[in-house]
């Protein structure tokens, strides 16, 4: 069995000279809210075992902040493939991980995130709020077979909710 869990990356500050959307950091309110779910994800015994994360920096910021209050220690990796990315898109990413992790956590963007939930739950409307994190719950022994329509959702949880 595997533990999917679906991070999207904290509120961002539109405040701040960014330059370009990619870069756009975590507001203040968004690092508060990645480490409240850092927090929460460890004392609930959800623990990622590794961790894909999206290029941007919101989300980088997002996994790293929250990894650090959790005490997180597994791998990450970064990609570009989940910025601007297809539902679909992300799928192909999280098949490609390495079996050895039981839980991995994805953190990412809207409006991906709520596609990605329902088609991996097999429809339904979800709603990913900034530092929302989705428990998917595979009956799978490895990633690559993960598909839509396979995972139950066992938990929705926004920081506001703590």
């Amino acid at each position: 069995m595997k533990t999917l869990l679906i991070l999207r990356h904290a509120k961002s500050d539109w405040d701040v000279d960014f330059g370009d959307d990619h870069a756009r950091p975590l507001a203040t309110r968004g690092q508060k809210g990645a480490r409240k779910m850092g927090r929460f994800l460890t004392t609930a015994r959800v623990v990622p075992d590794r961790a894909l994360t999206s290029s941007a920096v919101r989300a980088r910021e997002t996994l790293a902040t929250a990894a650090e209050a959790g005490g997180w220690t597994g791998p990450a990796r970064v990609t570009d493939a989940l910025y601007e990315a297809s539902p679909e898109a992300v799928l192909r990413e999280i098949q490609a991980e390495d079996d050895d992790a039981d839980t991995l956590i994805v953190v990412g963007h809207q409006p991906t995130w709520s596609a990605l939930v329902s088609l991996l739950i097999g429809g339904g409307r979800i709603e990913m709020k900034t530092a929302t994190v989705a428990r998917i719950s595979l009956e799978v022994e490895r990633w690559e077979d993960v598909a839509p329509g396979r995972g139950v959702l066992s938990g929705l949880l926004s920081p506001s909710d703590l």
